[in-house]
């Protein structure tokens, strides 16, 4: 199960300072990657040639075979091959570098889209953590350093005494919405849609979502929040 951010991404970048000379290829004009630099790139326009610096937390792809296109693009969306200097890290609250998506510190489900040096706050989905290799929403149980985590308070399936399908379902303990799946004996932890909370079945095991008025104690979970406003804007 993937989660991710995706951004149109715009090509962002400077003319450098202390340039270094670099030959035209044929006097034509177009985009060229540097020799050393994975952020640094060649504009050339009418045999003259420009050193570019792209966005911090950037770096120039330089997939395109005709050197027509000027692209940036996030530091690990690029393969920079033995391009390998960067300019230092420009940092700002929650972003190491101006541009880029990183992990919380803190909070494994947590993670930062950064744009300009400005962090949006995003949260994988109940069950799953900000995996920093993959940078998608992987299970927490598969993110080595949301373990430990993850381990206090687990929830531990109970012995299964009936045999119904493949798998069992179990209210959370603590969250009207939320629910635990348990697949041989190991939990994962969902979350019903917006405006429904967890209804335990008749038999050990089962349930659905339901609307909070059929579930004791659950009646008032969502209180007066208007959940047709919600579902508009996207939640």
């Amino acid at each position: 199960m993937h989660f991710a951010v995706t951004l149109a991404l715009l090509t962002l970048s400077v003319p450098a300072l202390g340039q270094e000379s670099f030959l035209c290829p044929d006097d034509l004009p177009g985009f060229f990657p540097h020799e050393f630099s994975c952020d640094k790139y060649w504009s050339c326009l009418a045999g003259q040639s420009e050193l570019m610096t792209c966005g911090n937390g950037l770096a120039f792809d330089d997939t395109d075979p005709t050197y027509e296109r000027e692209n940036c693009d996030y530091l690990h969306s690029v393969d920079c091959g033995n391009r390998t200097e960067l300019e230092p890290p420009i940092s700002s609250p929650n972003c190491p570098r101006l541009y880029g998506i990183f992990a919380d510190e803190l909070n494994c489900n947590t993670f930062w889209s950064c744009w300009s040096g400005e962090a949006n706050r995003y949260e994988c989905p109940p069950g799953l953590a900000y995996d920093r290799d993959q940078r998608v929403c992987v299970w927490a149980d598969k993110v080595a350093a949301c373990k430990d985590e993850e381990e206090e308070g687990r929830f531990e399936c109970p012995a299964r005494s009936s045999g119904i399908g493949t798998y069992s379902l179990y209210a959370h303990p603590d969250d009207c919405r939320l629910y635990y799946v348990c697949m041989n004996n190991a939990p994962r932890e969902y979350g019903c849609p917006l405006g429904t909370v967890f209804k335990i079945g008749d038999l050990d095991g089962t349930g659905r979502c339901s609307d909070p008025l059929e579930v004791e104690g659950c009646e008032e979970y969502y209180g007066d929040v208007d959940i047709n406003a919600l579902r508009a804007l996207g939640f």
